[in-house]
């Protein structure tokens, strides 16, 4: 029975064949052979194919890998970066309090009856 994976949202399918895309514009564009970058991604000529076709059962390992054969990794590390996080940051500008008051210094604490 064949290895299948679940169906992806139209976003994410289309996400993934522009990465496959774009990883084999840049391999392409460094003159590189698919078997080249195979050897050096350390896996298949196939699993290659499969990247540059941005088919979703290959591992992100592979997918990272061959990015930074390509000199490209640094661009990962910035996919899911807080700073430019749009929704999160409206999000945490929401919740901000409509007031800030100063807290009171000058209050002793209160001591419990069991204290002495």
């Amino acid at each position: 029975m064949p290895r299948t994976t679940p169906p992806l949202p139209l976003a994410v399918q289309r996400a993934l064949r522009k990465l496959g895309a774009d990883i084999r514009d840049a391999r392409r564009r460094r003159r590189i052979t698919a078997e080249l970058l195979a050897q050096r991604v350390m896996t298949s000529h196939v699993t290659l194919a499969k990247v540059e076709r941005g088919d979703p059962s290959v591992s992100i390992a592979v997918y990272a890998t061959a990015l930074y054969v390509l000199g490209m990794v640094d661009r990962l590390g910035a996919l899911a970066d807080a700073s430019t996080d749009e929704v999160g940051l409206a999000l945490d500008e929401e919740r901000l309090p409509q007031r800030v008051r100063r807290r009171g210094t000058g209050t002793p604490a209160r001591k419990s009856a069991t204290s002495p």
